[in-house]
């Protein structure tokens, strides 16, 4: 008999119920245990894909452990409905004043989120608003630390859009509760995560605005797509510069679209930096048939890009 005793490393952050613990051990299945802790890490719920994704199951395998779970109680099936994903444009359940007092006593915690979007927002909530809020709390299942991020973060934005006096509405707040629900955001850990990131793609997206000499106004949301899509493809302000400048040297304007081009061809090519795009996409310009084609879809002569290259690259250092 091995008699080897082990013990957990570190401090448990999650606590778990006896008749939880009975119950899992009683069903013996490893997938319905590790699907309750990621449940548990996740505040009480997820998706099956969400939970496929990151415990490395599949989504039959999920769902399987799931059902146990729900056989043995430890799933309750009524939340367990509201989890499916909705769509943005889907409507919240229509609650009554009643169900909202009525949940409100079995769980005090809604009484503090309401206090906390007050002081937030500056102002009592209507009732419309209350059932907005119930709905974000008891349909979409987020926890109460994540509705109130959620509040912040939403009155930030606004305000930063229409000034000190801008008023966000219980509506903006629910579109974007729905954008974190299908983001898997349900702790507030992860809110932090995608909040910190939003952020530095704010400040990504404000230098490309300078890049392409856009001021006084934001992005179009067709512009939007084609920034973003640039900086998932993971090029910097310098090399989308450099683009530009290509751009304008053939179109004689920014032209959304043969930009576009340029940066899917280098991106294509695994070039990403201006040392790359140097040394990758030049030399193929200087030979044959390909060098042609190149010259021809970039829409300029070697020598332009020797220049527009030693250009860029001397801002680079000069900003260094």
């Amino acid at each position: 008999m091995d008699n080897t005793e082990f013990k957990l490393s570190g401090c448990a952050a999650l606590a778990v119920s006896i008749g939880d613990a009975d119950k899992l051990i009683t069903l013996g299945s490893g997938n319905a245990a590790l699907l309750y802790i990621y449940a548990l890490r996740a505040g009480g719920g997820f998706t099956v894909s969400g939970a496929a994704q990151a415990l490395r199951k599949t989504e039959s395998e999920i769902r399987a452990a799931a059902e146990l779970l729900q056989s043995a109680g430890v799933f309750d099936p009524g939340r367990a409905r509201t989890r499916s994903i909705p769509s943005p444009a889907e409507e919240l359940p229509e609650y009554s004043s009643g169900d909202i007092v009525a949940r409100t006593a079995e769980s005090p915690e809604f009484k503090v989120i309401v206090e906390e979007a007050q002081r937030i927002l500056g102002h009592s909530l209507s009732s419309a608003d209350l059932k907005l809020l119930f709905g974000i709390y008891d349909h979409l299942c987020l926890p109460a630390e994540v509705i109130v991020l959620l509040i912040n973060h939403c009155t930030e934005e606004t305000r930063a859009r229409l000034g000190p006096s801008g008023r966000t509405s219980m509506r903006a707040i629910e579109k974007e509760a729905y954008v974190w629900f299908n983001r898997e955001i349900l702790t507030l850990e992860r809110a932090e995560e995608y909040l910190q990131k939003k952020r530095a793609r704010q400040s990504e997206a404000g230098e490309i605005r300078r890049v392409l000499q856009i001021s006084g106004r934001d992005f179009s949301e067709s512009e939007r797509q084609y920034v973003d899509s640039w900086l998932d493809m993971g090029f910097k302000p310098d090399v989308i510069a450099l683009a530009y400048d290509k751009t304008v040297i053939k179109t004689g304007k920014l032209t959304w679209k043969y930009m576009n081009s340029i940066l899917a061809s280098w991106h294509e090519k695994g070039l990403d930096t201006l040392e790359a795009i140097s040394a990758g996409d030049m030399p193929a310009q200087r030979g044959g048939a390909a060098a042609n084609t190149a010259r021809i879809s970039c829409g300029s002569s070697p020598a332009d890009d020797s220049e527009l290259l030693r250009r860029m690259l001397n801002r680079a250092k000069e900003k260094n």
